[in-house]
Order: structure tokens, then sequence, then C-alpha cells
């Protein structure tokens, strides 16, 4: 809150705006949450909201009435909706480091899991990100730290070995 007040000017107006903050800031989360469906996102929209609060300060009225509190709302709504509108239009993928060591936990009794084992290391990791974990090619290739095409090559592989060490397992004909 500290940030908000250096942005304002007289005594009379950070007043006036700490009790906005305090008044709304928690109602405020819950509207941006339930546009974002996540934590973080939903307080950089309040953040970005409090900043814009702070801007026009002096162009509110009384703190707590319905009108201010409509217009704090239609502006942390907005700024939720960019912020997922921003996502959407760049999806991006979290890499973890499990990703690069990933193992498949073998219990003896699925010869499947059997047959993707004996798959080299990269081509059992994409399989696994693909058809474990719903990741497209796309993310997979960016996880991995190759190209789109790279990662069509190595599941297209993948898939042909896979065939290959199901048939000599008995599993396919």
């Amino acid at each position: 809150m500290l940030v908000y007040l250096q942005a304002i000017e007289t005594q009379e107006e950070k007043s006036k705006f700490e009790t906005l903050y305090l008044e709304y800031r928690q109602y405020m989360f819950r509207v941006a949450y339930a546009i974002l469906n996540n934590i973080h996102d939903a307080e950089d929209a309040v953040q970005l909201a409090f900043m814009r609060a702070a801007e026009n300060i002096e162009n509110i009225g009384e703190p707590v009435c319905i009108k201010t509190k409509g217009w704090l709302v239609t502006i942390v709504r907005n700024a939720a909706i960019d912020i997922y509108r921003r996502k959407r239009a760049h999806p991006s993928v979290e890499y973890t480091a499990w990703a690069e060591k990933m193992c498949v936990e073998y219990d003896g009794s699925n010869l499947v899991s059997k047959c993707i084992l004996k798959l080299p290391e990269r081509q059992q990791n994409l399989l696994i990100l693909k058809y474990q974990y719903g990741y497209d090619l796309y993310e997979i290739a960016e996880m991995m730290g190759i190209t789109y095409r790279n990662a069509l090559q190595i599941e297209q592989r993948a898939k042909a070995k896979l065939r290959e060490l199901c048939k000599e397992e008995g599993i396919l004909c």
C-alpha cells in the first residue's frame, strides 16, 4: 500500500485511498479471481486497479459508497479481462525440473508400460507429456527445448518403435 500512497500528494487523498484499500481489496480480489481462476493473476489485477485508483483519487467523491464500489469493480474487472486475454493470446508453459527427469512407475502388470520403458528417454518423456499429462506438441517442444518439427519427428519415431515393441510382447498382431 505504501507504493500507492507515494503517488498521492495530499494527506486527505491518502486517507481516502487508505479507506478504499481497506474497504474493497478483498471484494476486488474475489471479482478478479472469479474471472482468472488464478491467485497470482487476480492479485496482479487488483494491483493494477489500485494503481489506476491512486492516479484518479481526486475524481473520487465519497470513498465508501455504491458508486465508488461500482467504479472500482469495473476497473478490476477490466484489468482481469485484459490479463485473461493476454494470457490466452500468448499461452506460456511452465517449465518444471520434473519434465527433464521424469520416470514412469512400473509395477510389472502393464505390458504397455513395460514397452514404453524400453524406449529412449527422450521418446519416453515426449509420450508421457503428451498422453499422460495432456500437453500438445508445441508445449512439449518448448519444455524440451526443441523445435515443433523435431518434437513431431520424435513422436512419430516413438510411436513406430512402441508399435514394434508391442508386437514383440504380443500385445499387437
